[in-house]
């Protein structure tokens, strides 16, 4: 296991900061935050440091809505001294995958302060960069320590508590599609981790209440739950752990909001919703006879290399070569590996029901998404039906990953 120490998750999580920064010589020290998260917690860290004869430079990050995308790396990267120091990440996602990749690029470690238990990437160390309007995860590092202060996540804004419930709820279908890769398409896999994410995901559900009611005891068990999953991402090198087909739709959406120049959804609301409509696809496939799916398996065709390259460029404009480049192992499927293919599903067919059956139903996703006052549909995201449905019907094309959802698309299993 990688090692990040300490994770404090508590009340005395600045005074921590503090006796870490002081036990580990740290004197440069370059706070990053938001007028949001610099409210929430970035103040009171501020004013704590220099009140213990630090001289942080704090980096502001302007406007309504901040995107981790070059323009903002840049803008941390310039205003950033030049020299050895520390980074401090105040903020919740965004902020943290900023300062995750400008910290990883200039050599210089970082300490997360989380300020809401809305996402699972405070431990990553991949950050999700919006690059040329794609939305792509570089190599970048974790946090060397976390300081997680638990009054500020309990008084964080509803929609942040419920989006982090909405991205750990996801792991139920990142898992069965991390599982399904691995047995059917040969990706690596780790069971230790899966069930590591699993566990995570499981307990949370049982803080259901507590953490609608802002209770100490549930979002503790939130805020640990994302870090856990995180630390299996970390453990593992890659996100397949914690992000399948219901994080590829959730990026097409996002993709697509940006290119319009709409408001961007918070990231793990558009994952929940997601994962529920995923999880219909895996009680769809659930329902499927034994003899109807291996009929549909037997008389699929491979996809044509042209017809997908269309599909690929109607879908995403102008950043569809980007998209064809990273996809080339199911653009160039020869006809005889598809037919492995569909040898290997019809074999493994009893260990795919198995992996489907540990899928939470749809409606029980929707009811606990209500449970904490998330988004169950599209149309709570301000997204319309056909949004939806091409979120889900077209975002399996940004990662080379098998997916339930590339399944569903090579065997016409949902037809």
């Amino acid at each position: 296991m990688t090692a990040i120490a300490p994770i404090i998750v508590g009340k005395e999580a600045i005074a921590e900061l503090l006796a870490y920064c002081q036990q580990h010589n740290l004197r440069d020290l370059v706070l990053v935050a938001d007028r949001n998260t610099y409210a929430a917690l970035g103040e009171r860290v501020e004013r704590a440091l220099r009140e213990q004869g630090y001289a942080p430079v704090t980096i502001l990050l302007e406007g309504e809505e901040v995107i981790a995308d070059e323009a903002t790396c840049i803008n941390v990267l310039v205003r950033a001294p030049a020299r050895p120091q520390t980074y401090l990440a105040v903020g919740s996602g965004t902020i943290t995958d900023i300062v995750r990749f400008v910290s990883h690029r200039s050599r210089n470690p970082f300490l997360s302060l989380p300020t809401a238990p809305s996402v699972d990437g405070y431990t990553s160390n991949g950050a999700p960069l919006v690059l040329g309007g794609v939305k792509i995860t570089v190599d970048a590092q974790p946090p060397q320590a976390i300081f997680a202060d638990l009054p500020t996540l309990q008084a964080a804004p509803e929609p942040l508590i419920a989006a982090g419930f909405g991205d750990l709820l996801g792991k139920t279908t990142s898992v069965a599609d991390w599982r399904l890769g691995a047995l059917l398409w040969g990706e690596d896999y780790d069971e230790a981790i899966a069930a590591r994410t699993e566990r995570a995901y499981r307990e949370c559900l049982r803080h259901v209440e507590a953490i609608r009611r802002r209770e100490e005891a549930g979002i503790r068990a939130l805020i640990e739950g994302l870090i856990e999953s995180g630390l299996c991402i970390l453990d593992f090198g890659r996100s397949h752990p914690a992000s399948g087909s219901e994080h590829h739709a959730s990026h097409y959406w996002e993709m697509t909001l940006l290119q319009q120049g709409r408001p961007a959804i918070l990231h793990g609301a558009k994952v929940g919703v997601a994962s529920r409509h995923i999880a219909g696809y895996y009680a769809r496939l659930r329902s499927i006879s034994r003899q109807e799916a291996f009929a549909r398996i037997e008389r699929a065709s491979r996809p044509d290399p042209e017809a997908e390259i269309a599909a690929i460029r109607e879908a995403y404009g102008p950043l569809a070569e980007t998209i064809i480049r990273g996809h080339g192992e199911f653009l160039q499927l020869s006809e005889a590996a598809f037919v492995d293919l569909k040898r290997r599903v019809i074999e493994r067919w009893d260990a795919v029901q198995e992996i489907a059956a540990e899928v939470l139903p749809p409606d029980e996703i929707a009811r606990l998404l209500s449970a904490v006052g998330g988004p169950v549909n599209g149309q709570q995201l301000g997204l319309v039906e056909e949004e939806v449905q091409r979120g889900l019907h077209y975002g399996h094309y940004l990662r080379s990953r098998f997916t339930i959802t590339k399944m569903f698309h090579l065997f016409g299993l949902g037809e």
